[in-house]
């Protein structure tokens, strides 16, 4: 397979299956693909979730596929690209990240903490909830695939505590790569899009008409469409 490779990386408490539509689809277009499991998700569910470790998994992931890529975020794990792509510069032929544009500013990500801690404190830590909540935004596919994996219940807390620590919009400076922005038009984290396009030094945003947060899962063909074209243009980049 030609071309640059991609790295798929996954959002808060879900695991690399929730890209199987976007996997199988770069594989027929013969992208070299690989979607990851972060730290106290999916198959490392146990393992304690740290960005550091986050931004390991993405770096490791990259190594295997040769030591450039381009690699896709939603959410969690578009902020994780972003971290990445700012610490490992030799390894980012562009970033797609989707569903963060909002800075994790302290006292908004404290006031999640309190819901999780909630949901924690229920005798099933929440999972009635949350597979409610999957069911009623996502269509049957996709609550399908984000399943498969299991949900991460127990890394909220942790993911969050790291999160609150970063600073997205001073990464983005320190990018080179081409950056895209995927955000639903109905998502509630593109509060501040317009600063994170002109934070980044070279970044495009695609908004999703009718879709939310987990765009990816909300308008597969869309999104893959977005990140086909991103992989093209880092080629012809190359190439030029």
């Amino acid at each position: 397979m030609d071309g640059v490779p991609v790295v798929l990386v996954h959002g808060l408490r879900t695991s690399r299956t929730m890209w199987r539509a976007q996997a199988d689809a770069l594989e027929a277009y013969g992208r070299r693909v690989v979607a990851v499991d972060l730290p106290g998700h999916g198959a490392r569910r146990g393992t304690r979730f740290t960005l550091a470790g986050a931004v390991d998994a993405v770096r490791d992931a990259v190594d295997g596929l040769g030591g450039r890529a381009l690699v896709v975020g939603l959410s969690l794990g578009g902020y994780t690209a972003i971290a990445h792509a700012a610490r490992h510069p030799e390894q980012a032929a562009g970033v797609v990240a989707a569903g963060c544009c909002t800075q994790p500013y302290r006292a908004l990500v404290d006031g999640w903490a309190v819901a999780a801690r909630g949901f924690a404190r229920m005798p099933d830590r929440g999972a009635a909830v949350n597979g409610f909540l999957v069911r009623r935004v996502l269509p049957p596919a996709g609550v399908q695939d984000v399943g498969a994996g299991g949900f991460a219940l127990d890394v909220v807390e942790d993911v969050l505590r790291e999160v609150g620590g970063a600073d997205p919009l001073a990464d983005l400076g320190r990018i080179e790569a081409p950056v895209w922005f995927v955000n639903g038009r109905l998502d509630h984290f593109r509060t501040q899009e317009r600063r994170f396009v002109a934070a980044a030094q070279d970044a495009r945003l695609v908004v999703v008409p009718g879709a939310t947060h987990l765009v990816s899962l909300v308008a597969p063909a869309r999104f893959t469409r977005v990140v086909l074209e991103a992989a093209d243009e880092v080629d012809r980049r190359a190439g030029g």
